[in-house]
């Protein structure tokens, strides 16, 4: 499954002079509260941390979680850090990417045994190397109340990708049935990537509507493999906030809208209000004047904790830095619970093949790290519905 496309924020740099001051006083209380706070906090969180260790949060080595019965992954040990307080989790099974699939059950399991623990909502990309059917193994042995949206990976010039992952799709959905599918999720920013392709900005021009059309045929035949074989799931589209094609919007179920402060420039204290602003005005707004009403949710949304590089460690206003991760969980997440948001969290660990193809701070997004190592963090414990 391709990376995610950098270029996809030059929406976000267009409209950032216009809308970031709007959201500056918006979750400032919680966030200038963390941000004045003295070094006492950190140093106990990191003490908090350290003392606990793998052993008494039932951790093994690898970071996966303890099982009183090594045979059986139900029985996993929970981690009393973590709380069920996430809407929804972005997530992509290590080693997905082909033409090198790696990825395992074995892997697959111990994350869902961890993000389990923090939300009953997964969404996946696409559907190569096998991993629709993973994550719904792992589901099925850990016992989990989890649920996923199915994603298949659209690639502008290249149909195959589309088929390859539809079949799969089909083959995982045959196998398991759906009492753990929410819905399947066709093209992944493919508008961003196609207006790029052909040099243009505007989803609803005559080249946005051209593959408006591409993506609208993927979306049927996906609706007609599952009438074939007698599914009925929701069918939708993700793309980046700005560049969702109305007649897109008008042909599915659902939307999914990538939305990150980071790329727009937000100071961090800025940043949970300017996300709500954006996708109120942007993409709830204005769908829910179609005829079909597709429910919105946010596809991705968070904030890095690194950079490989010194020039992108800071996005002008504010660092990526777990410190400032911890002032977006405080300021966002409870405040979407509250308001009823529906968004999955971006994202549960870090990638690093991400870090090798694109560098910067793609790499370094997860509330994990790559060794399923919680970051020094707290999790917020507000339930979500």
């Amino acid at each position: 499954m391709p990376g995610r496309s950098r270029r996809r924020w030059i929406l976000i740099g267009s409209i950032v002079g216009l809308v970031a001051l709007i959201a500056i006083g918006v979750g400032v209380g919680v966030g200038v509260t963390r941000n004045n706070d003295n070094d006492d906090n950190d140093n106990n969180r990191a003490a908090s941390a350290s003392s606990s260790g793998n052993s008494s949060t039932g951790s093994t080595s690898d970071g996966a979680p303890a099982q009183t019965d090594p045979n059986d992954p139900s029985t996993f040990v929970r981690d009393s850090r973590l709380h069920q307080s996430f809407w929804g989790m972005a997530y992509t099974p290590e080693g997905s990417q082909l033409p090198n699939c790696s990825n395992s059950l074995e892997n697959v399991i111990k994350d869902i045994q961890l993000m389990s623990q923090l939300t009953s909502r997964i969404r996946l990309y696409g559907a190569d190397c096998n991993q629709s059917a993973l994550v719904l193994e792992a589901i099925k042995q850990t016992k989990t109340n989890v649920s996923v949206y199915l994603g298949i990976f659209n690639v502008p010039d290249d149909h195959t990708a589309y088929t390859r992952q539809r079949d799969l799709v089909k083959e995982a959905l045959q196998t398991y049935g759906t009492d753990h599918v929410l819905g399947v999720t066709v093209g992944n920013e493919f508008m961003l990537n196609y207006l790029n392709d052909k040099g243009s900005d505007d989803p609803n021009s005559s080249i946005g509507d051209e593959g408006a059309q591409l993506i609208l045929a993927d979306i049927a035949d996906t609706r007609s493999m599952l009438s074939e074989i007698g599914v009925s799931l929701p069918v939708g589209n993700s793309d980046a906030g700005f560049y969702f094609n109305n007649k897109v919007l008008a042909g599915i179920d659902y939307g999914m809208s990538n939305v990150h402060a980071w790329f727009a420039n937000t100071t961090i204290q800025a940043a949970a209000g300017w996300v709500n602003d954006f996708f109120q005005e942007t993409n709830v707004q204005p769908t829910a004047a179609l005829p079909n009403h597709p429910k919105m949710y946010i596809a991705e949304t968070g904030w890095p904790t690194e950079s490989s590089d010194e020039g992108n460690k800071n996005n002008g206003a504010s660092d990526a830095s777990e410190a400032n991760l911890q002032i977006f969980l405080d300021t966002f997440v409870c405040q979407a619970n509250t308001n009823g948001t529906g968004y999955f969290f971006f994202e549960y660990f870090d990638e690093p093949w991400k870090d090798a193809q694109f560098g910067g701070v793609e790499g370094w997004w997860g509330l994990f790290d790559s060794n399923r190592t919680l970051k020094n963090i707290q999790i917020p414990d507000c339930p979500s519905s």
